[in-house]
């Protein structure tokens, strides 16, 4: 089992989950966060001089999967998160432990989905 976590630009949200679906990948977590990478946010001029601005809004997509899921999941992220430029993403891959389905008490890969 593994952890897959998505940081993408919040305008490819829906386009990423319909990759997602496309691969029957349809369990998620959606969170808006705040960060920068190698773009270093955003600078603006004001008042003629250069100011660096704060953080980019983002969308971090917290997915658990089986094996044979990883790789389909990671190219569907990938084809609907990616425009080509500075500030598209990141994806990590976490090892899962364990996973508990609340309201059955099932363990393990049947506990994802």
């Amino acid at each position: 089992m593994k952890l897959i976590i998505a940081i993408i630009q919040p305008h490819k949200l829906e386009a990423v989950k319909k990759e997602l679906e496309a691969v029957e990948v349809n369990l998620m977590t959606v969170t808006n966060v705040l960060g920068q990478g190698r773009q270093k946010g955003h600078t603006e001029i004001y008042r003629g001089a250069k100011e660096a601005g704060g953080l980019l809004n983002k969308v971090r997509l917290d997915i658990a999967v089986n094996e044979d899921f990883v790789e389909p999941t990671i190219a569907a992220i990938n084809k609907g998160a990616r425009t080509g430029g500075v500030g598209d993403g990141k994806i990590f891959i976490v090892d899962l432990h364990e996973c508990i389905r609340i309201s059955s008490g099932e363990r393990g890969g049947k506990a994802i989905g």
